[in-house]
């Protein structure tokens, strides 16, 4: 049976320099045009490719200082939940609006006005409703991220040390900090090394803990709110995600941004021709006029969760019948997967992912572009693998932590 080859997450230490990024800049800058022209797509084109490496390669201070959009007078930044879809997901700018990039380094221009959809999940545990997430919090968050939602109940069982069934505050906050060891970010972080990004015990004393604990800190914790709350905060990042397309706020997004959206976590070695493929949506009469609903965009993310049986059923069903059609498709996403696609999302899949134009699925580039969002997701750290923490062999170590 063919098999999908692993991709390799990237690792923490490669580090873009502040001159190299400015080069970078400085390319993506020249002969610019606020309309819409050749220069205007190749400068998106170009901030595109450079959000990707920022997100894989740098430190999370980093991240969290370039996709930050509200800075305090006194200096300290913050981000909108907007802004944290923005530095876990790439994100093409809309295809609706003027915008060429999705955040900027202190001194750099300002990328213009971004979509910033209002979140009534963050609000929940929003303790001072100023609306706002530090860079702890930040980190926080991207932490319980890289829970899977097949590991939900893993990883309950592993803050559940004592096997009660329940946690408790200090349960949560050590396995908290260790899995910020396992995860890229959290693991990468510098204690402070960048002015105002120091990152202590308040990560676990934040508005989530709250929300978990009580306010005195005091009540347990059980299965069904935290699996139902990792599961929200999951479905929060795609709702803010097809928001960020939503410009016009029609609850629809063009068929163009929704092929961005499919392709924006291929590798760099594949990006530029799926980026291609997507742009010549354009060109057909009957795609370019597509709109997409949040509940057709939820369904392929529904799909794209349930990865490794899709990728059992597409391959299975290759070595039995050759090559996938657009119906063959529908049927593995409605019968392993329990997901319905419909004809406007297969034919928008088809036009990126059809690499010969022979109305057969080019399953390789379709599932590796799925598995690098989901990689790019989770964020696991290199030493461990994919949620090292959840490894059972881990359990013993944890129980020392907390004794």
């Amino acid at each position: 049976m063919a098999r999908i080859r692993v991709l390799p997450t990237a690792r923490t230490q490669y580090r873009t320099s502040r001159p190299q990024q400015h080069r970078e800049l400085k390319r993506a800058s020249i002969n610019a045009s606020s309309q819409y022209t050749t220069v205007h797509s190749y400068r998106r084109r170009v901030f595109f490719n450079y959000e990707k490496r920022i997100r894989l390669r740098s430190p999370p201070e980093k991240i969290f200082e370039y996709f930050a959009s509200v800075r305090k007078p006194d200096g300290e930044m913050f981000m909108l939940p907007a802004d944290l879809m923005r530095a876990v997901v790439p994100v093409f700018p809309p295809s609706e609006s003027n915008v060429v990039r999705e955040g900027r380094l202190r001194g750099e221009p300002s990328p213009g006005e971004l979509h910033c959809a209002p979140s009534k999940f963050f609000v929940l545990f929003d303790t001072n409703t100023d609306g706002l997430i530090s860079f702890a919090e930040y980190i926080f968050f991207v932490t319980l991220l890289s829970i899977p939602e097949s590991s939900f109940s893993a990883a309950f069982k592993m803050f559940d040390v004592d096997l009660s069934g329940e946690i408790d505050k200090e349960e949560f906050k050590k396995v908290m900090a260790l899995m910020r060891s396992y995860n890229r970010q959290g693991a990468a972080h510098r204690h402070g090394l960048r002015t105002g990004f120091k990152v202590g015990q308040s990560v676990e004393n934040g508005g989530v803990v709250e929300y978990f604990f009580g306010n005195d800190g005091n009540e347990p914790l059980h299965f069904d709110k935290f699996t139902s709350f990792l599961k929200e905060l999951h479905e929060e990042i795609i709702r803010l995600e097809f928001s960020h397309y939503d410009v016009k706020s029609t609850n629809t997004i063009p068929a163009k941004d929704f092929a961005l959206s499919m392709v924006a976590s291929a590798d760099m070695n594949h990006i530029s021709k799926l980026l291609d493929r997507a742009d010549t949506l354009g060109n057909d009469p009957y795609l370019k006029d597509l709109r997409i609903t949040f509940e057709e965009f939820k369904a392929f993310a529904d799909l794209r969760r349930r990865l490794e049986s899709l990728t059992m059923a597409i391959f299975a069903y290759g070595q039995v019948n050759g090559l996938l059609t657009k119906q063959d498709l529908k049927r593995a996403a409605h019968h392993v997967c329990g997901v319905e696609l419909t004809d406007r999302v297969v034919d928008i899949i088809f036009h990126v992912f059809d690499m010969n134009n022979d109305g057969h699925l080019s399953s390789e580039e379709f599932l590796r572009a799925l598995q690098r969002r989901e990689a790019d997701i989770h964020q696991p750290a290199a030493r461990g693998g994919p949620m090292g923490w959840l490894n059972p062999k881990n359990r013993s170590s944890l129980l020392q932590m907390l004794r």
